[in-house]
């Protein structure tokens, strides 16, 4: 069994919203959100449908038990709405590393403060608090929103895995894989914190 490196319940509040343990009493309300297929388009598995949506989601309670996924549900506080999810994953205590991903959040939220947000509260938890001295994200190669959003909050590009991984429809892709070192944490979030104050500032003056 892999050592548990972050104790459970761990819960990640923040300005808009809170990260908090998914738990099976949550799935009615996630699936009902996830169940836009926009959102699963450029991400190997599609959980717009139930059974995929389930059997990757008791995956992840699974994983959690024995230290190797910690899964969240994304709650918007002002609506008390569960609007996306978000975990970690590969996590390697005795090399004090980690990755995030599975980030969706609904279509409403594109756009807002959300997704840094929550990268923001993922990241401080990861450096500051497990003292990590990496942490790694990656997208498909193709997915060029996504590699620039990553890009913007500092994550630094490492390259290209051919074939990392097989999709629902048999077809391979390519990831490109990024990370955020914990020497380069303090940078990394004086972008992100940037980057919420003026997308604040944007949005106060539409």
């Amino acid at each position: 069994m892999i050592e548990k490196w972050i104790s459970h319940p761990t819960i990640l509040k923040g300005t808009t919203i809170d990260l908090i343990p998914l738990e099976k009493e949550h799935f009615e309300e996630l699936y009902i959100a996830a169940s836009d297929k926009e959102l699963w388009e450029l991400i190997p598995t599609d959980c717009s449908e139930k059974v995929l949506f389930d059997k990757n989601y008791e995956l992840a309670l699974s994983e959690r038990e024995s230290g190797k996924q910690y899964p969240f549900a994304i709650l918007h506080k002002e609506t008390q709405k569960l609007i996306g999810s978000t975990r970690f994953f590969e996590i390697y205590p005795s090399d004090k590393k980690l990755e995030i991903g599975w980030t969706w959040i609904t279509k409403e939220f594109w756009g807002t403060t959300i997704n840094l947000e929550c990268k923001l509260l993922l990241l401080r938890f990861c450096f500051e608090t497990l003292k990590a001295n990496r942490v790694q994200l990656k997208t498909k190669d193709t997915n060029f929103r996504s590699r620039k959003a990553i890009e913007k909050i500092g994550g630094v590009f490492e390259g290209i895995l051919r074939k990392d991984r097989i999709q629902n429809d048999g077809t391979t892709r390519n990831a490109a894989y990024y990370s955020i070192l914990d020497d380069e944490w303090t940078a990394a979030k004086n972008k992100i914190e940037t980057q919420i104050a003026e997308k604040k500032t944007l949005m106060k003056d539409l």
